[in-house]
């Protein structure tokens, strides 16, 4: 079936949310194996818990039937069981069940505090109770531990009582605070969410992008210097591969075009690097990722050179590489602030063809998308067992049928 017909993606994105509401746990939303039943053996885990709430709030809107319970669900999770209410911040990740909870890591982690921001602005949205109260305290809680002004970027982790730091920056966990920042800004309408977002991309895209031939470092120092050897010995990392990750250039490339289209939203001159950036990175991304080993597929990381260092095939990145086109196609048009530059055939042309690859050898059935493969493109569980994520594949499949501004939530709910 064609990406581009309106039927195969409502279909699809029915299919993962239905798939979806089978890791509902009474502490929030658990690790979903290969067969959709939740692995018991993995605790609960606050970045997956804070996705499936952002997928049910979409859903919600949408009007998908239990979607909003699920959503008010999650929001309750995130504000009484995950929630660290001694020190502040939210559990990495607790036990299954609410009597007592237990808590399994207590670490503080930015990557998932920006998803507790996305989960609740996206919430807030919908108009799902309590998420208005819990926005209001994880947006405090950016102001009071994350945000350091003289770097303009998030700090890493903290341990439980967030008294002391780690000795690391990454910009994974700013590039989904960037996500998180643009999506607080539609619920509550404060422009310094939607500045802090702009300055991380500016930081990250338009100089260590600009100077390292488009691919973006991933690892730096606490003064945000280079750590090229970082995980060497560790290159299949979930979250911290050694190396670089174009799924990473084309999410990164996305999220520019969603930044400059809310700054057109507003009357804000929209700089010209913002485009031509997400060019060169879509551009990158796919010349060291796609197809370059000899069978289909992007690989999951490179060396600094472009040459493939993890040959395993992410179902996230496919769905970036799928998102990442189609934005940039909506540039192409003009649309929010851009100007039309040239034909966007050719980016729904490269959309079509990942499509097809995701029919092909990622998606078991509707619904379900193996999220690792080998370098054969045979189911792999080196880096990602399971089927716990349904949040790339839901934003994918309704970016086509949406502005580039705003960000989801408030986009479906001004389609009505």
């Amino acid at each position: 079936m064609a990406f581009k017909d309106v039927g195969t993606r409502s279909e699809q994105f029915d299919a993962i949310v239905d798939f979806a509401k089978n890791s509902r746990v009474d502490t929030g939303f658990g690790y979903l194996d290969a067969n959709g039943s939740v692995d018991t053996s993995k605790p609960v885990e606050l970045w997956i818990t804070c996705r499936m709430t952002h997928v049910f709030s979409l859903a919600s809107i949408k009007g998908d039937e239990g979607a909003a319970e699920l959503a008010e669900h999650g929001i309750k999770a995130l504000s009484r069981a995950f929630l660290d209410e001694e020190y502040g911040g939210w559990y990495s990740a607790i036990g299954h069940s609410l009597d007592p909870v237990e808590v399994v890591d207590g670490t503080k982690a930015a990557y998932a505090h920006a998803f507790v921001v996305l989960a609740a602005s996206s919430a807030t949205i919908a108009e799902i109770p309590g998420a208005a109260e819990l926005l209001e305290l994880a947006l405090t809680n950016q102001d009071d531990y994350w945000w350091e002004a003289e770097h303009a970027k998030v700090r890493e982790s903290y341990n439980r009582e967030m008294t002391e730091t780690e000795d690391y920056r990454g910009v994974n966990a700013n590039m989904h605070t960037v996500e998180s920042y643009l999506a607080a800004f539609d619920a509550t309408s404060d422009m310094q969410w939607l500045h802090r977002a702009v300055a991380i991309l500016n930081w990250v895209i338009n100089e260590q992008a600009a100077n390292n031939d488009w691919r973006i470092p991933e690892h730096y120092t606490t003064d945000w210097e280079p750590i090229p050897d970082y995980n060497i010995d560790k290159p299949k990392d979930p979250f911290r591969p050694y190396g670089y990750t174009p799924g990473h250039g084309l999410e990164w490339a996305r999220l520019a075009l969603h930044a400059g289209a809310q700054m057109a939203r507003i009357g804000e001159s929209v700089p010209r690097w913002i485009r031509d950036s997400a060019e060169k990175l879509i551009e990158r991304a796919v010349e060291d990722g796609w197809d370059v080993d000899g069978q289909p597929g992007f690989v999951y990381t490179t060396d600094r050179e472009g040459k493939p260092v993890a040959r395993e095939r992410m179902h996230w990145v496919a769905c970036e590489a799928i998102g990442a086109v189609v934005t940039l196609a909506s540039a192409f048009d003009g649309e929010d602030g851009f100007e039309p530059s040239q034909d966007k055939a050719p980016l729904w042309g490269w959309a079509e063809q990942w499509w097809s690859y995701c029919e092909d050898n990622l998606i078991e059935a509707p619904g379900r998308w193996w999220h690792e493969l080998d370098e054969n493109n045979q189911p792999s569980t080196v880096t990602w067992p399971g089927k716990p994520d349904a949040y790339h594949v839901a934003q994918m499949l309704l970016l086509p049928d949406l502005p580039l501004a705003p960000t989801f939530a408030l986009a479906l709910k001004q389609q009505g």
